[in-house]
């Protein structure tokens, strides 16, 4: 697919213009949560040609960021006593309670940085005894881990299952009126999974504006107008990027999922417990949990490190550069939240691209 007229400044700069024109008086805040959509905002300066009174904030769209010390740390205690530990290159600079896989690793605990769950398991080494896979993400990457699972395995493998759902985690936020918001831009990776439908109840419950949006510059622009026009006009769900996204999703890839994993509570980092926003491992696949094969003990963790704001810049109440520790004591090469680490981090790519008038 021809990409190069979602990348047109001619055209980003017209619709911009649209926008500036329709958009009312008063202040609206829209909120995505998506790394990659942060990225393409701060990296192409899309914030620059908003109008002053359209706010567009990240909320809680990065897997790593979320994923809590409570789960690090026993992939930390299981790669030092007992299995190589397979992750992917995100989680690997993640700080735990006390220190990350990495620097684990200097000290000795067998990690390895894998693009995939499928490149894990080409990497098993029987003679070199059991090997896990920290298998973290939204509904993008879990079917990912439903279909090696289904597809046969290698002896001695098993997971830590840290999945999260992003729906039910926009009603979690919103019904407790922890996020104020007058729209949703949602993610058109996890959209391809799940279609349209989910969305419906922020519509319904919260009468939240929706639009599933692309990931070029031009997506987002054309993406915040339908929101601005909504709020005029009324809310529902909008599928900017129906390129990709069928209302419907693909439905083999949720049937993957709903036969290996089952919803459950999670604890995202910095936010705490919301209600059906994760997965984990059904009963008959209770074999492959190595939190159980190797009888490790986790306990309730979700805090960010002393002195880190990344809890605020999660539920866009802080930007990156507000908090004391971003680009002094906090930097990609020397990170103190997680929301410095990944490439889908509020924090890094403010840090890179540049994110407060970009």
């Amino acid at each position: 697919m021809d990409l190069s007229p979602f990348q047109s400044r001619e055209l980003v700069e017209r619709a911009a213009a649209l926008l500036r024109r329709i958009s009312p008086k008063e202040e609206l805040r829209f909120m995505h949560v998506c790394g990659t959509h942060e990225n393409t905002v701060a990296r192409f300066g899309i914030r620059s040609l908003l109008p002053s009174q359209i706010k567009v904030v990240a909320g809680p769209g990065c897997p790593v960021c979320v994923t809590c010390p409570s789960e690090i740390d026993p992939a930390i205690e299981i790669a030092r006593k007992h299995a190589t530990v397979f992750t992917y290159g995100d989680m690997f600079g993640v700080p735990g309670s006390s220190m990350s896989l990495r620097e684990a690793r200097a000290e000795g605990a067998k990690v390895k940085v894998v693009y995939s769950v499928s490149d894990a398991i080409k990497m098993v080494n029987p003679v070199a005894g059991p090997s896990t896979f920290f298998s973290i993400g939204f509904e993008t990457t879990a079917p990912l881990t439903a279909s090696v699972i289904w597809s046969g395995l290698p002896k001695d493998f098993t997971f830590i299952v840290s999945h999260r759902l992003i729906p039910p985690a926009l009603v979690a936020l919103l019904d407790s009126g922890r996020i104020e918001i007058d729209g949703v831009i949602c993610p058109g990776h996890v959209s391809t999974i799940v279609g349209t439908h989910p969305y419906e109840v922020l519509v319904k419950e919260f009468g939240i504006p929706v639009v599933i949006s692309g990931f070029e510059p031009l997506d987002l622009v054309l993406s915040i107008i339908e929101l601005v026009k909504q709020h005029k006009a009324g809310a529902r769900v909008f599928n900017e990027y129906s390129r990709c996204v069928k209302p419907e999703g693909n439905t083999r890839a949720r049937q993957l999922m709903d036969e290996v994993f089952e919803v459950c509570d999670m604890d995202w980092r910095g936010i705490g417990s919301l209600p059906s926003s994760g997965l984990r491992l059904r009963e008959e696949f209770s074999d492959l949990d190595a939190l159980k094969e190797f009888r490790v003990r986790t306990r309730r963790d979700s805090n960010m490190p002393r002195g880190c704001k990344c809890s605020q810049v999660l539920l866009g109440s802080l930007p990156p550069a507000e908090c004391p520790l971003f680009a002094s004591r906090c930097t990609p090469d020397s990170p103190v939240g997680p929301c410095m680490v990944s490439s889908e981090g509020t924090c890094r790519i403010w840090f890179l691209h540049g994110g407060r008038g970009s």
